[in-house]
Order: C-alpha cells, then structure tokens, then sequence
C-alpha cells in the first residue's frame, strides 16, 4: 500500500509539472531557445538565447522595430489559461515573416511544449519545443494581477530563490542577458 500511494504521489507531481509551461524551451529547429514565464496574469515569452547572435527583427511591418534586436524580444504574447485544460491560448509572433498569428501553448510532458498558430482560423500549423531549464517559480511581481504596478522595493526583498522571476537582483545574471521577462519593457509594458 504505502509503494502505491508513492506510486500516486509520484505520478501527481509528474502531471503538475507537466502542466507548467514555465522555462526556457528550445525551439525545434534549434536555432533559439524562448524563456516562458507569467507576467501580469499570462504567459510570456521572449528569445532567451540564440545560435546566431546578433539577430534583428527585419520583417516586422513596423519599420521602427526593423532594427530591434531579437534577443530578449517577446514572441509569445498575453496567452491565457484555458478553462479545463491544461493549453493556453494567444497570440504568437513569427520574426521569420513578421506576422502575428493566434497559437495556443500546451505542455505534452515535463519536456515538451506543443506551440500551434493559425492564420485567420485556419491554415494552422505547430511545432514541438524542447525544455532546457526547469519552471519559473512564481513571484509577487510576475504573479499580479493586470491594472497593478510591482514596488521594486519590495520585489527585491520577497524574492526567495535566484531563479525566481520578478526580483530586482535576477533582473540580468552573469551569462543570461534576458534575466526576469516580466521585467523587459515589451513585456512589462503590455503585462501590467
């Protein structure tokens, strides 16, 4: 009895962690790897790390934004939880074409979140990403709900883990130029 209650506990937090989309992702072709973490109440994500780096937003349809890095720049826009399941829906950016399509997120496993985006409904298409670090742990500013502003005092000193998002001091590490996304301006700005 007591190899088959572990046995279910086991399999409990297997099923909880799947659940979580939180972490950096390796895209499938390999070329970047995108940071998903909550912000104001949705999931963000941004290019975390790229194989080429120095990459630019070149066809994005603002020109303004043609010169913008890509690195650090959010491609998984304001997606929500979908009620009874464990998928959210919103919208993802595609620098490649400089198109914004509506997509949906869905963790298949521990190790593996299904992104599917579709072009006016239809003509929908997806890929399989590959998780390279583990879940974000929840924080007081990555965790507010939209309508309210962070207090970086605060911030700073509720922080618990270096992982944690939303802390002043995980802001930039040494060796992640990305750090906490919820603090980026394209991401602060619309998440909060």
């Amino acid at each position: 009895m007591t190899a088959l209650a572990a046995s279910a506990i086991l399999l409990a937090a297997g099923s909880t962690q799947a659940a979580d989309p939180t972490g950096d992702w390796r895209v499938a072709d390999g070329v970047a790897n995108i940071r998903v973490a909550q912000c104001g109440g949705s999931m963000w994500g941004v290019v975390a790390w790229e194989k080429q780096p120095g990459g630019r937003d070149g066809n994005n349809p603002d020109v303004s934004k043609r010169s913008r890095p890509t690195l650090g720049m959010p491609i998984l826009l304001d997606m929500k939880k979908k009620p009874g399941t464990e998928s959210w829906e919103g919208q993802v950016y595609n620098a490649k074409d400089g198109q914004t399509y509506s997509s949906s997120i869905t963790p298949t496993d521990s190790d593996h979140l299904e992104i599917r985006g579709c072009v006016l409904g239809f003509l929908c298409g997806g890929e399989t990403w590959t998780r390279v670090a583990p879940p974000i742990a929840s924080s007081p500013v990555n965790s507010m709900a939209k309508g309210t502003r962070p207090n970086p005092k605060t911030a700073a000193t509720t922080a618990t883990a270096p992982r944690t998002t939303g802390s002043i001091a995980a802001a930039k590490k040494p060796g992640d130029p990305v750090g906490d996304i919820c603090l980026l301006g394209d991401v602060a700005r619309l998440a909060h």
